[in-house]
């Protein structure tokens, strides 16, 4: 096996929009894998990639891994745990017999479980890789190490039944897991990747630190660029360096995700929701809606698949 190709060297780092990839729901807000199913697909030899949009935490319980997070390299056997937050570039070589659990959880998930913990974990532990290995740890360590397999194995579950309760079921868990997780790298600081981040991938960070925070707001693009201290077009360059989208469709794409999710699990009326994600005219909202997902927010509202389970 070689060497890895040092990330920043890349002149191009593919992003992966990872719920376009797993069949099934492509609004999931968290999915489950095995690491194994996911080598069948990607292979063990995973190039330089990332998840602009999503947090993935690789659980692993067998075999071995030689990880690339960002510009820090890791090598370590099994039971082992990193954490890869939105958009950091990394890649991995694993052998055959390599098993765990995958989880891959939307960041505005994540930063809801945060929110609802205030002060508890520190910003920069919650944007910063992690590797963990998991043998030797003693103490309330290991046991919060047996807690995080017992959360993974039950997510498994979950996610593969259709139990009534089941999408509620595992935002708790997921909850519970990234609260053990967090224990976990907060106890084994010294493990945390390096903090330095390259320019590009600070901003794209702050932009979408700032639609996550402002996306009902309907802020234009200068007034986002503004508040990131960089001109419109570096902001749409980076937007597109790092996840292959212009600002304004991320900008989009966050309130398309938003107004799918009050349609599916809501039943308030199309109009008052439309005000809810800041637009003035429901008729608007509807033509913005239409348009992006080929349904009226009637029709997606009453499609058979959009019912939660």
């Amino acid at each position: 096996m070689t060497d890895f190709e040092p990330i920043h060297r890349r002149a191009s780092i593919p992003d992966i929009y990872i719920t376009r990839i797993y069949a099934g729901d492509p609004d999931c807000e968290l999915h489950y894998e095995t690491f194994g199913r996911l080598a069948e697909v990607f292979g063990r030899n995973t190039p330089a990639h990332r998840h602009s949009r999503f947090y993935q935490i690789h659980l692993l319980l067998r075999g071995n891994i030689r990880l690339q997070l960002d510009d820090q390299t890791y090598a370590g056997d099994a039971p082992l745990v990193f954490m890869t937050p939105p958009a950091i570039p990394h890649a991995f070589y694993s052998e055959e017999h390599t098993e765990g659990h995958v989880l891959t959880v939307r960041q505005e998930v994540v930063r809801a479980w945060c929110a609802a913990l205030p002060g508890v974990w520190p910003e920069a532990q919650q944007r910063t890789p992690a590797f963990v290995p998991l043998a030797g740890l003693a103490g309330e360590s290991a046991a919060e190490a047996e807690r995080l397999i017992r959360y993974a194995t039950l997510l498994g579950e979950e996610f593969g039944a259709q139990g009534r309760g089941r999408l509620a079921a595992l935002r708790a868990l997921g909850q519970c897991f990234f609260i053990s997780l967090h224990r976990l790298i907060a106890s084994q600081g010294a493990n945390l990747a390096s903090p330095e981040r390259g320019e590009d991938l600070r901003i794209f960070l702050g932009f979408c630190d700032l639609v996550e925070a402002h996306f009902r707001d309907h802020l234009t693009l200068p007034d986002y660029a503004s508040r990131l201290a960089v001109t419109e077009a570096r902001l749409n360059a980076v937007c597109r360096r790092m996840a292959n989208l212009a600002s304004k469709e991320l900008i989009h794409d966050r309130l398309v995700q938003e107004a799918r999710r009050l349609l599916r699990f809501s039943t308030t009326p199309i109009g008052e929701l439309s005000y809810q994600l800041g637009f003035a005219d429901p008729a608007y909202f509807t033509r913005f809606f239409t348009r992006r997902v080929g349904l009226t927010p009637s029709q997606f509202r009453a499609s058979p698949q959009q019912q939660p389970t």
